[in-house]
């Protein structure tokens, strides 16, 4: 059947291609939680990069500013700040519109240039490769609270408006439509929060993009034990004394045990058992992870992007979207276990929707696999392919 026409589901896709043995553990989880923050400001320049080379430098990173900016609950924030990253240049058809853009939406706690690594960019954007960045215009925006945009920990603490999904996708949109000069999309790709943000642009602007790509959500609200650990986390911060209302000196350490919440929420079993085999070794990896994520993440930041979400359940709009979508999902995601059985019934009301579960393999990163193009750049492949030349 055309690849566009109804859903389907896949459980047994032949994935033994080359991939490299997992690295150390604590560099895994790092991956696949998506939680380094990379800021900054000042535009760089980098050339075109081989899959051989690091790709830490690449792109042109940019600010915009907007002022008394209104979020959807009606507080203000006076400067709402918005970094990102480009790499290609946008290319015009006769009437203007842009042909070859494409936007990358990250996950919870990461940014943008999460995705300027060996195993993403190294396998996406190179010569020669699906988003080859000589024909592409790639678009990678930090999402408002997150990377080097406008978050709590910037200054104003717990007194920062409380945005939602819905804020994040107006920002995206004012960043594309009235800074960069962007008036269309060939595709819109999203891991996680961003997969769940992508659901959102196809509704809210069903004409604006060509494709969808989602990885690693459900298109409904955050239910179930998917919002009790995240509701136990942000608690877990709040109900510390050291919290302070927000006002802390030093981070609180209900921000270790939120962190905890959410490893085990983002991990793989059959990953850890690998990488940790014994129960010092098991020891030794957590406590390095936590040390260190304890040293790169804010309470307040966190706090906020988790609660961001309190607003986002598409549901009742999917039959908005128009666009083709490819919708992938791992069967070793803990965040969205495949026997609740939500992205096969949502995927079904939407007839130009694939959704794919992606079985459980060595190379899987269960949530994180949503990072890993080696284990589904085929099915894109295909799902570009599939989509109408412009």
């Amino acid at each position: 059947m055309p690849f566009a026409r109804s859903p389907w589901i896949s459980f047994g896709m032949n994935l033994r291609m080359a991939f490299p043995r997992a690295p150390r553990a604590a560099g895994v989880v790092a991956l696949m939680m998506g939680a380094v923050l990379l800021s900054g400001s000042a535009p760089t320049e980098a050339g075109a990069q081989s899959p051989n080379r690091s790709w830490a430098n690449a792109g042109t990173q940019g600010d915009v500013t907007w002022k008394d900016v209104r979020f959807a609950n009606g507080e203000v924030l006076p400067e709402l700040r918005v970094h990102y990253t480009t790499l290609g240049t946008p290319r015009r058809d006769a009437a203007g519109k842009v042909r070859n853009a494409v936007m990358i939406l990250h996950g919870t706690g990461g940014s943008g240039r999460s995705f300027l690594s060996a195993t993403y960019a190294g396998e996406l954007f190179g010569p020669g490769q699906l988003l080859d960045s000589s024909k592409y215009y790639i678009i990678l925006p930090d999402g408002v609270g997150h990377g080097g945009s406008s978050k709590p920990s910037d200054g104003l603490r717990a007194k920062f408006p409380h945005y939602g999904y819905r804020d994040m996708v107006s920002a995206q949109h004012r960043l594309l439509t009235e800074h960069l000069k962007v008036n269309h999309l060939r595709l819109i790709m999203g891991t996680s929060m961003g997969c769940m943000q992508a659901w959102m642009w196809g509704a809210q602007y069903p004409d604006f993009m060509d494709g969808l790509a989602p990885l690693a959500c459900v298109p409904t609200q955050i239910a179930g034990r998917n919002r009790m650990i995240r509701t136990m986390a942000m608690d877990a911060i709040r109900l510390d004394p050291g919290y302070d209302n927000g006002n802390y000196r030093t981070q609180p350490l209900g921000l270790r045990s939120a962190l905890g919440l959410l490893y085990m929420m983002g991990s793989a079993p059959l990953l850890q058992q690998t990488q940790a085999p014994t129960r010092d070794q098991a020891d030794s990896v957590i406590r390095a992870y936590l040390d260190g994520r304890m040293q790169a993440t804010d309470a307040n930041d966190f706090i906020y992007q988790f609660d961001a979400s309190r607003d986002y359940d598409p549901s009742s709009q999917l039959s908005r979207i128009v666009a083709p979508a490819l919708f992938i999902n791992s069967a070793d995601d803990q965040v969205n276990p495949p026997e609740l059985g939500l992205a096969e019934q949502y995927a079904a009301q939407m007839p130009k929707t694939k959704f794919v579960l992606l079985p459980i393999t060595r190379e899987t990163r269960g949530h994180g696999t949503h990072s890993q193009p080696r284990i589904w750049g085929g099915l894109l492949r295909e799902f570009l392919a599939s989509l109408p030349e412009r």
